[in-house]
């Protein structure tokens, strides 16, 4: 077989595949018209933008025109700002993009978008979409995301270590964690399904708006730089803003939490007249205060021979701290010596209170010390008499002066004489028993 060479066919063919080469591919009409008015291609609308005119252009605003379709974008090599947000697009590949620093689709209809290749993106906003995953582990360069009102219920920000300014709101994230997000100045995840928020590294944080999630705590005691805060309609039991910036924060919102009955501030004092809400008062400056309006019962510590536990009205009886052990009950019988734990809580604070039992044989038990101190412990000298064998009890100072007759027992002595309480010392004792023996021997004050 013979082949015969066409010069003419042949140079037909190269013309058009180098005509092809020299343009892009545009089959959006709207998007091809805005190349037009920008002076990027010439009527008619022929689907095709001649490459030379777009390939060093770095910044193109397509805002709201239309546009279903961006085919073609990657003829835009050195594009470096791409703005396309408020179009009707489904798809779209940024791909060969790889300059693109500024990216903004917000208010589309994109099921996804794939910007693992555009590293050196700064700025991205993709709000308004129907994205249920967003993958930006890639971006290390990214100091500004906004991807709220989408259907997101995971968002990891682990690599982002840049990031000063994050908007997830209305989503559905259960988890957010910042702990790398150290340079995070603005954060909105406001209409999530958050239960918690850890911003102990995130101390550069001046703006927050968690509101309408379902936190139970928030400590912002780090953020000595915040000036707005939003955390309405949570759960909170807890919140801290002891930062020392109070006069400076122009705006505080935590309405909507009903279980939260005391706030932890700098000064009870300050103005709060920009607060919400208005008709709280329950303002402390330590943690420990909220604690302390839990009530809880307490009793002196005991020593006999057995002891029975009394009825309680604030708190349960445990064996160890903080609930902890084995529960005890009213009307129980003690045999054994022990601390014997009062533990009160409610949905947010808790409280607590301990006394000692010492379960002894012996016939009486002279205590060596007391601290009057009232703190509601051996605020009282007194002698435990299991027999009743003593007949009373006289105390003296060290110069052999009366300061105190005890007529039983169950009498003690508080450390005072003639309503001035007395200073740290040694004190005497003599007890005169039933059968007219006397005991005599000395203990110690201590305040």
């Amino acid at each position: 077989m013979c082949y015969k060479f066409y010069p003419l066919v042949s140079l037909l063919i190269l013309s058009t595949l180098i005509g092809f080469s020299q343009n892009t591919f545009v089959p959006d009409d709207n998007f091809e018209q805005i190349l037009i008015d920008l002076g990027f291609d010439t009527l008619p609308l022929d689907d095709y933008v001649p490459t030379a005119n777009i390939i060093n252009v770095q910044s193109l605003t397509l805002g709201s025109r239309n546009i279903q379709d961006l085919t073609g974008i990657e003829g835009f090599e050195a594009l470096t700002q791409l703005f396309v947000q408020g179009n009707r697009l489904s798809t779209i590949d940024v791909s060969d993009n790889k300059n693109l620093q500024i990216f903004w689709c917000f208010n589309n209809m994109l099921p996804s978008i794939d910007v693992s290749k555009n590293l050196n993106l700064t700025s991205f906003r993709c709000e308004g979409n129907g994205l249920t995953t967003l993958d930006i582990s890639n971006n290390t360069e990214l100091t500004v995301l906004t991807c709220e009102n989408n259907n997101l219920s995971t968002l990891d920000v682990s690599s982002n270590l840049k990031l000063s300014r994050l908007i997830c709101s209305n989503n559905s994230i259960r988890n957010l964690d910042l702990k790398a997000n150290i340079n995070l100045s603005q954060l909105n995840c406001d209409g999530n399904n958050l239960t918690l928020l850890n911003l102990i590294n995130n101390t550069k944080i001046n703006i927050l708006n968690c509101s309408n999630n379902f936190i139970t705590e928030l400590d912002l005691s780090l953020q000595t730089e915040l000036i707005e805060l939003n955390c309405s309609n949570n759960e909170l039991c807890y919140l801290n803003l002891n930062n020392g910036n109070n006069e400076d924060t122009i705006l505080i919102d935590f309405t909507g939490n009903i279980d939260l009955t005391c706030v932890v501030v700098d000064d009870i004092n300050s103005d709060r007249s920009f607060w919400a809400p208005l008709n709280f008062l329950n303002y402390v400056i330590s943690v420990n205060e909220c604690n302390m309006r839990i009530p809880v019962d307490s009793f002196e510590d005991f020593i006999g021979i057995s002891y029975t536990l009394p009825k309680l009205i604030h708190g349960d009886y445990y064996s160890s701290s903080q609930g902890g052990g084995v529960p005890l009950f009213e009307g129980e019988t003690i045999m054994s010596s022990q601390t014997i734990y009062i533990y009160n809580e409610d949905d947010c604070f808790s409280n607590e209170s301990s006394f000692k039992v010492l379960i002894t044989e012996d016939c009486y038990l002279i205590p060596k010390y007391f601290t009057p101190n009232n703190d509601g412990k051996n605020d009282v000298w007194k002698v435990i008499d299991n027999k009743n064998l003593i007949n009373n009890i006289s105390i003296y100072n060290r110069y052999g002066q009366l300061l105190k007759s005890l007529n039983s027992a169950s009498e003690g002595w508080d450390g005072t004489f003639k309503s001035k309480d007395l200073p740290n010392d040694s004190y005497w004792y003599e007890i005169v028993l039933n059968n007219k023996e006397i005991i005599r021997g000395y203990f110690a004050l201590k305040r």
